[in-house]
């Protein structure tokens, strides 16, 4: 399947200083970069970093009063669609350093909430048929809903809520799931069914041996998917974070399949 990304964003600055962009499709196992082009306009400094895990690359930015940018790739995705029902649980004493870390709670995901609640809503289930049980009754239960949430909405905000964005989808299944021993963490991705076209954030989860993407909202699969980044939870793979208030001038994402 092959993909066709187009990006723009334009942000006053209320001061100048550091600014940081993590929106590039990332180069890595499962799909293939045939051709990509960022302007950046004219920044003070530029520096590249690798993101979390090492999937994907800040771009470090020290900003006048502007912040300009316009990305454009296409990208061919190989990954096939998990098959969730075939896929074991791996046991914690078995899991590399990698997984470990996202069996913890994190800023947005207090996973320590939702032991009770998984353990007897999902009682007998385990590892893949675990995970897409509780992918399910994310997206059964939530309304996708534009403005109901903010900065500072956890998945146990999402959870009495009943209603969020992509990435109150992500935190919630994640919580989910580590509060039942199975590795997961927020995914930023690029994906042509989602709508309002936009960033969207999805749910990679670690199950027989591997990372899995998983969509709780639905509106996108893995073998349609375009992987930007991934971390603990959103706070890890912002698309843009400053340390200046940046005001909207103009933003737009759009994903085709050609």
């Amino acid at each position: 399947m092959r993909m066709k990304i187009d990006v723009t964003l334009d942000y006053a600055l209320e001061s100048p200083g550091p600014a940081l962009l993590l929106i590039e499709a990332a180069g890595v196992h499962g799909q293939i970069l045939n051709r990509t082009n960022i302007d950046l306009g004219q920044p003070l400094k530029l520096a590249r970093v690798p993101a979390e895990e090492g999937i994907g690359e800040r771009i470090v930015m020290r900003l006048q009063d502007r912040l300009t940018c316009r990305y454009s790739a296409e990208v061919q995705v190989t990954r096939p669609r998990p098959d969730l029902a075939s896929l074991q649980a791996v046991e914690v004493e078995d899991m590399p350093g990698d997984a470990l870390r996202y069996l913890l709670p994190s800023r947005y995901c207090q996973s320590e909430r939702f032991g009770h609640f998984t353990g007897s809503r999902f009682e007998g289930l385990t590892g893949g048929p675990l995970v897409a049980a509780m992918r399910d009754w994310v997206e059964r239960n939530l309304d996708y809903v534009a403005g109901t949430s903010d900065g500072d909405t956890t998945a146990a905000d999402t959870f009495l809520d009943r209603r969020g964005v992509c990435r109150d989808y992500a935190h919630l299944l994640i919580a989910l799931c580590r509060a039942q021993q199975i590795p997961a963490r927020i995914a930023s991705v690029y994906a042509p069914h989602v709508q309002p076209q936009d960033f969207h954030a999805v749910v990679q989860v670690y199950l027989g041996g591997d990372w899995h993407l998983v969509d709780p909202t639905g509106m996108a699969h893995a073998d349609q998917m375009a992987l930007v980044a991934v971390g603990r939870d959103a706070a890890d793979v912002a698309f843009l974070t400053t340390n200046s208030v940046a005001e909207l001038r103009t933003q737009s994402v759009e994903v085709m399949l050609f």
